[in-house]
């Protein structure tokens, strides 16, 4: 993939005079159309040789264009405020919305490269890395985000050459520093990592575009049109065909989810804890919380909380009896709703991904990502082909939480048809309760069996040894406020054993 580009490419002057405005005007009307229609975004990654050149690309980009819409991040050593976060939390900060143009130099690439070049990580974590790529970016694919990757490249040779006319030239010499000659030196090492990187993850939904380097007016005016393409592509108006529903949206993709619709049914409601013995309880398991919550190790890790469950099924008492228990500095509760028009503009999980906490940090989510195969599976809110795909995505989202050091804690709360429609009915005659009560509430008690169907598939499908769910019998509010408070010690003490 590399040997085609070292050949080298040149671009006369004049023809450069001739194209270039035409294409500067060209880019800017297809930015405009971009930011008109509201697809996208299209995401530029800058990637390469050092001294090939990489910056003057994405400055020049940025100069044919309008810098007001697009959003150029260069991705090096991670900030204190990146580095208490999980590894893709700073690349989901910092994704464009839907219209604008983005423009990442390196993006995740440059850690896995740096890592294996200097002898951190062996072959096989950087195939996980590499594979961890590939779905990432399968995933923003999916999500409507346009990828162009563009690796600028030298041949060792024309590396020195470029470098050491850096450094002769008095504007420029600030520009090659130790680093890019200790580049130079490893070129021959590096080689091989460059072609595997490129090879192992060039695939349909994010090429790689391999863009000899020597002469920037050639290397400028390549970049150039593949991005006008694409960006055209991206604005064109598009009539799509209309998609066949299934007859029955809520089936489960797989007919081992009829057979689990028993990890609901056969739960044992009945379950109670006295009225005596709650107190008592609840004060234990609320100190046993919060020592833990002030432990020194824990101050390596985060906790990330979601509660799922019936409506009516106590998520908000028991969120209160586990904020009970900490210091008000260190969690923050985010109820999940409808996602806003800033949320929509972006890929389902980028509003999750923001809400992460910091190293010692808590977060409790009061619903969650689960709502897509949830709500917006049982309402038809979504294709078909995006709630079945979102099992792996939400599986591969919360293995990256546990991989920077995320304690991951699920709970379901299940009543009884009986027991909502019983507490449905106190809320209605209750005046400071009122307010929980709404059409939706009744509209989803239609749609019970539906929605059960997707809990269990749900549950079967994303329990993992990483991130399980916990099935909470909430029919007694005093026994499933003790069972979470309980899961959430004994998982943190788990994960602080380790």
């Amino acid at each position: 993939m590399l040997e085609s580009a070292e050949i080298g490419h040149r671009v006369a002057k004049d023809v450069y005079a001739r194209e270039e405005p035409r294409l500067r005007e060209s880019l800017l009307l297809a930015q405009f159309d971009l930011s008109r229609v509201r697809r996208g975004p299209v995401l530029v990654i800058v990637s390469g040789v050092d001294g090939a050149g990489r910056g003057e690309t994405a400055n020049t980009l940025t100069a044919w264009m309008d810098p007001r819409h697009i959003q150029v991040v260069a991705f090096g050593e991670r900030t204190p405020e990146e580095a208490v976060h999980p590894g893709p939390w700073r690349y989901w900060q910092a994704l464009p919305p839907n219209g604008r143009l983005g423009i990442f130099m390196h993006a995740w690439y440059n850690e896995s490269m740096r890592a294996r070049i200097h002898g951190r990580i062996e072959d096989d974590r950087l195939e996980a890395h590499l594979q961890a790529i590939r779905e990432h970016e399968q995933m923003l694919s999916d999500e409507g985000v346009v990828l162009l990757k563009f690796w600028i490249h030298l041949s060792k040779a024309e590396q020195k050459e470029r470098l050491k006319a850096l450094e002769r030239d008095p504007r420029t010499s600030w520009r090659v520093s130790h680093d890019d000659w200790q580049a130079y030196h490893a070129y021959r090492k590096s080689y091989v990592l460059w072609e595997t990187l490129l090879r192992e993850t060039s695939t349909t939904a994010a090429p790689w575009y391999v863009v000899e380097g020597t002469d920037e007016h050639y290397r400028n005016l390549t970049v150039g049109r593949i991005l006008l393409d694409a960006m055209r592509a991206t604005a064109r108006p598009v009539q799509p065909a209309r998609a066949k529903e299934p007859k029955h949206p809520v089936t489960p993709v797989a007919p081992s989810a009829i057979d689990n619709v028993k990890l609901i049914r056969d739960l044992d409601l009945s379950k109670k804890l006295s009225a005596r013995a709650y107190p008592v309880q609840l004060e234990k398991w609320q100190g046993e919380l919060a020592r833990l919550s002030r432990h020194k190790r824990f101050g390596e890790r985060s906790l990330v909380v979601a509660f799922e469950g019936v409506d009516a099924a106590g998520k908000g008492g028991a969120i209160r009896r586990v904020t009970g228990a900490l210091d008000a500095r260190q969690y923050v509760t985010v109820p999940v709703a409808a996602p806003t028009d800033e949320e929509l503009a972006h890929p389902y999980l980028w509003r999750f991904w923001r809400k992460i906490p910091r190293r010692g940090g808590i977060t409790l989510f009061d619903r969650s990502w689960y709502g897509r195969v949830l709500v917006e599976r049982v309402e038809r809110l979504c294709p078909a082909g995006e709630w079945m795909r979102a099992f792996a995505e939400i599986n591969q989202f919360e293995e990256q939480l546990t991989q920077g050091g995320v304690i991951i804690v699920k709970f379901w709360l299940q009543i009884s048809k009986a027991e909502q429609l019983t507490r449905f009915r106190a809320r209605q005659h209750t005046p400071f309760k009122r307010f929980k009560i709404t059409p939706e509430d009744w509209h989803n008690r239609k749609r019970w069996n539906d929605y059960e169907i997707a809990v269990c598939d749900m549950v079967d499908r994303t329990s993992t040894i990483l991130a399980p769910w916990t099935l909470v019998e909430a029919e007694d509010k005093h026994y499933a406020r003790i069972k979470i408070l309980k899961t959430i010690v004994h998982r943190i003490e788990s994960s602080l054993e380790q």
